[in-house]
């Protein structure tokens, strides 16, 4: 054991199985009574989903064999559906950027950082599908009206993560910067920018990621991607076909996942 750490320290370590303080069963108490409250208000009943077990157990086996005897229309919507979901984060992302920049307690007055926060959550407290149903009756049916959901949706879930990232950076070189005059464009450009790239990079794969399987629910509301053809699938019961498009979904999202995945590796 490090004999330069504290006494009170060697003490907590060499009894990793302590009591805890009675503040802190006090609180593993409150987080219980709150967990309990929250799953009887939520209706969580095991019984029902045990008994339920054999029905989910047809279902899946209604799925087997899939048929991929309509992989081109599969196909060609997956590619829609990422196109969407490409377009829709680059242009949510610059969006959330320029936002994150008012959104920023270390960047901007006080006045300007309440107001882009409360944009924030507004945008994010409204469902995706809320945006496409807007936008389908503005622009009609189709994926632009999913692109554009996704970009209000890309908005709210990444904005305030952006504004979080640059007011996490080291404040030496943002100090340093003000002492010598300079205005918010250059503060920004050489102190915040260089310090919060990796983390504003790797967040942006992860909603491009998040995109991905999200365009694949707006087809429910006209929105473009696989989603209508999804839909459709399940109510006329063709199971087979269902299953080929879900094995298709799951095989472009574990693709992506691992080049999202490469490319984090890659910039860590």
């Amino acid at each position: 054991m490090n004999t330069h750490l504290p006494e009170a320290e060697r003490l907590r370590l060499s009894r990793p199985f302590s009591l805890p303080t009675p503040r802190g069963a006090a609180l593993w108490a409150i987080i219980a009574v709150v967990l309990v409250w929250a799953g009887m208000g939520a209706g969580i009943n095991p019984d029902k989903l045990l008994s339920g077990i054999p029905n989910m157990g047809d279902f899946l086996a209604r799925l087997f064999p899939p048929t991929f005897d309509k992989f081109g229309v599969i196909a060609k919507l997956l590619i829609e559906t990422l196109q969407m979901a490409l377009v829709g984060t680059v242009l949510g992302a610059l969006a959330s950027l320029l936002l994150s920049f008012g959104a920023a307690s270390n960047v901007s007055p006080r006045w300007v950082y309440t107001a882009c926060r409360g944009i924030l959550n507004v945008l994010r407290s409204i469902p995706e599908l809320i945006f496409a149903l807007m936008f389908v009756s503005a622009v009609g049916l189709g994926p632009f009206a999913g692109i554009l959901a996704i970009v209000l949706g890309s908005v709210g879930s990444i904005g305030k993560v952006y504004a979080e990232a640059m007011e996490s950076v080291q404040p030496g070189p943002v100090e340093a910067l003000t002492a010598v005059g300079a205005n918010k464009r250059q503060i920004i450009s050489y102190a915040v920018l260089p310090q919060a790239a990796p983390l504003l990079v790797s967040y942006t794969l992860l909603l491009f990621e998040g995109n991905v399987r999200g365009a694949t629910i707006l087809g429910l509301v006209g929105a473009g991607g696989i989603g209508l053809e999804l839909t459709t699938a399940m109510r006329m019961y063709d199971y087979g076909h269902l299953c080929a498009i879900i094995i298709s979904i799951i095989v472009l999202v574990t693709i992506i996942d691992r080049i999202s995945a490469f490319i984090r590796a890659k910039l860590s």
